[in-house]
């Protein structure tokens, strides 16, 4: 019994020292394994993290970590830099962002931080017109959407005032209208149409229009009305009534673009006073344009250049100077003279002409020359430029 009892202590015995030594086997290796590792500092996406790793390269470390890596990823150093102890490397994950660049979209992966920092990585050099949404500012986010809009430049009418504007892409007529804060009147219009796409390099026209009341006053010309007189001689006029214009006003709708006027419409007409047409008596009484040839004696007689006349000549007005109408009187003897050499009213004789009256005048009349007044062009041709002898009469 004594002998059976000192075999199991024995047995028990042998027992804990192999545990124990199996326990510091292990520890002493584990020990020895974790004392052997390289210390790693790694910032993922801004955060350190310290590593203790056996990995020979950063690669091995991702691996360790079980990421997996992308060609689009931030690494530094590069992946197959050896690890050494405190080694310190830097990892962005990429992230895929929907670009829209005016009408074209692509998916993208960044490691940028920010849209401002995106745009810097595309390539993508902004002006001050372009347009970007999100804000520049806006942090990256895993599927984010971000929209480019390069600006053109194009060309502003409005009101006849041009001016280079900016917009971008897809932007219409009534967008630009609204984001420049660009009213337009009732009765304004817009070209090309309002819901027209902007081109480059195109011309927006801006119309101005206006309709105003315009007030005008014409005067109401008066008439000339004859009226025969048989107390006055054939030829000669009375004014009986004097002619007095009248007064009207006609009111105008005028429409004005970009304020020069394109339509005039005549809404209403307004007499103001009344004309007063003008009163003329005419002469019907027969007068003796001839002298006598037994009653008159010769005071005075010499010789003068004499040309012809008729009452039809240009710029004629058919009237003489002393008031006769050779158009009503075609028959009379007159002679058109110089007055300071044979007064006017001076009965004549005129060699191949006959008895006559000094009744006329003329610019071209001067000194020893006179005028003959025929009716018809054919006689005043005939008689055409001669010397003839004049007798003044008693």
């Amino acid at each position: 019994m004594k002998s059976l009892f000192s075999r199991s202590l024995r047995t028990k015995k042998w027992a804990i020292i192999s545990a124990s030594f199996i326990v510091f086997t292990t520890a002493t290796g584990f020990t020895v394994y974790e004392s052997t590792k390289e210390t790693v500092t790694m910032t993922l996406d801004g955060q350190e993290r310290i590593i203790k790793t056996h990995a020979a390269t950063i690669e091995g470390i991702f691996d360790e970590l079980d990421i997996a890596l992308r060609s689009e990823d931030y690494v530094f150093p590069s992946e197959n830099t050896k690890v050494k102890d405190n080694l310190k490397v830097v990892y962005k994950p990429a992230k895929q962002v929907q670009m829209v660049k005016d009408t074209e979209e692509k998916a993208v992966w960044s490691t940028a931080d920010t849209v401002e920092e995106f745009l810097k990585e595309q390539e993508i050099i902004l002006t001050e017109h372009d347009k970007v949404t999100p804000d520049l500012d806006t942090a990256i986010k895993k599927n984010m959407n971000i929209e480019v809009n390069i600006a053109f430049p194009f060309k502003l009418n409005n009101g006849g005032t041009e001016e280079e504007v900016w917009t971008t892409t897809s932007t219409t007529v009534a967008d630009f209208l609204l984001q420049q804060e660009i009213t337009l009147g009732e009765l304004d219009r817009v070209m090309p149409e309002k819901d027209s796409v902007i081109q480059k390099d195109a011309v927006v026209s801006i119309i101005r229009v206006e309709k105003v009341t315009d007030v005008v006053e014409e005067p109401i010309h008066f008439a000339v009305v004859t009226k025969n007189d048989s107390n006055l001689s054939k030829g000669t006029e009375k004014v009986v009534t004097p002619g007095q214009e009248g007064l009207k006003t006609k009111e105008y709708e005028v429409v004005l673009e970009n304020g020069k006027e394109v339509s005039r419409t005549l809404l209403k007409e307004t007499q103001v006073k009344e004309k007063q047409d003008k009163v003329v008596a005419v002469g019907t009484k027969v007068s003796t344009q001839t002298v006598s040839r037994g009653s008159d004696s010769v005071s005075k007689e010499f010789f003068v250049t004499s040309t012809a006349y008729t009452a039809s000549c240009n710029g004629c007005s058919g009237v003489t100077a002393t008031g006769l109408n050779l158009h009503a009187n075609p028959g009379a003897k007159v002679i058109a003279v110089d007055p300071s050499v044979i007064p006017l009213g001076t009965k004549v004789y005129v060699e191949g002409y006959g008895y006559a009256v000094a009744a006329d005048k003329g610019s071209a009349i001067k000194g020893n020359k006179i005028d003959v007044f025929f009716a018809s062009k054919a006689d005043a041709y005939r008689w055409g430029h001669k010397t003839v002898k004049i007798k003044i009469l008693n």
